[in-house]
């Protein structure tokens, strides 16, 4: 007869309000927990289907009292079909790759980085990270993580996205992108990328993070059709009126 150790209890703990990054003038607060151990796979993944995301071994999810704004999403692979914009943008980087690599920083990677911070988010706290800052990033992971490269055909690095791999599908940690690309949307690119490869690996869903229709730089998330955010615990489909929603808030931001 074997022994098996008792289970650790999972703490959860909620952060102090700090100001919202995505709609001014509300402060948010976080729910999170540590991601460690033996369980740590299979913790993550119950703790993504319930709406957290990660950060090094850190889960969180928004818990910002009377505000509801930041909705899990993700698409449905088997489903997901590319429309005419979409397309368009496939075939703006017909010449890009991308390339599964280990999770380890490189200095190629870190240099552009950088200049992706300095170009898009100049005022931001990861605009001074150093590069033992951005090894951490990438290189603290307690559960199966790659970094997929995309790359010219001159083999240039244009772009990057931290990827974690779930049980039932990958999940965008955080992705970056050249400056002086914006006109062919490496960002939706990337995400494209990703159902395509999750189709591969025979994986039924891409996590997109939190949707913010709100948000300029969040709402774009409802262009993939179709796709499911969680409400009051439940995936449902996202409806045509709420995903119209999100587009009319960014245009009229941009």
């Amino acid at each position: 007869m074997s022994f098996k150790p008792p289970r650790r209890p999972q703490f959860f703990y909620t952060t102090a309000p700090l100001p919202c990054p995505y709609v001014p003038g509300r402060t948010e607060r976080k729910v999170v927990t540590e991601i460690t151990g033996q369980d740590a796979e299979a913790l993550h993944d119950r703790l993504s289907r319930a709406g957290f995301r990660r950060s090094h071994n850190i889960a969180y999810a928004p818990v910002c009292q009377g505000c509801n704004s930041c909705i899990p999403i993700r698409i449905p692979v088997a489903e997901f079909e590319p429309g005419r914009t979409l397309r368009r943008i496939l075939k703006a980087n017909e010449g890009v790759r991308g390339f599964d690599t280990l999770p380890r920083a490189t200095s190629e990677q870190y240099q552009l980085f950088q200049r992706y911070q300095q170009n898009r988010h100049g005022d931001g706290d990861m605009a001074t990270m150093s590069f033992y800052d951005y090894r951490a990033m990438v290189e603290d992971t307690p559960i199966e993580t790659f970094v997929v490269e995309f790359r010219e055909d001159d083999e240039k690095l244009i772009g990057a996205c931290l990827t974690d791999r779930l049980g039932d599908g990958l999940s965008a940690v955080y992705s970056y992108f050249a400056p002086g690309l914006e006109k062919r949307s490496l960002g939706t690119f990337t995400i494209m990328w990703l159902v395509e490869r999750a189709r591969q690996l025979g994986l039924p869903y891409v996590y997109l993070g939190y949707w913010v229709p709100e948000s300029r730089k969040m709402a774009y998330k409802a262009r993939f059709r179709p796709s499911e955010i969680l409400q009051s615990g439940q995936w449902r489909r996202l409806g045509e009126d709420l995903a119209g929603f999100g587009e009319t808030i960014a245009e009229t931001a941009s």
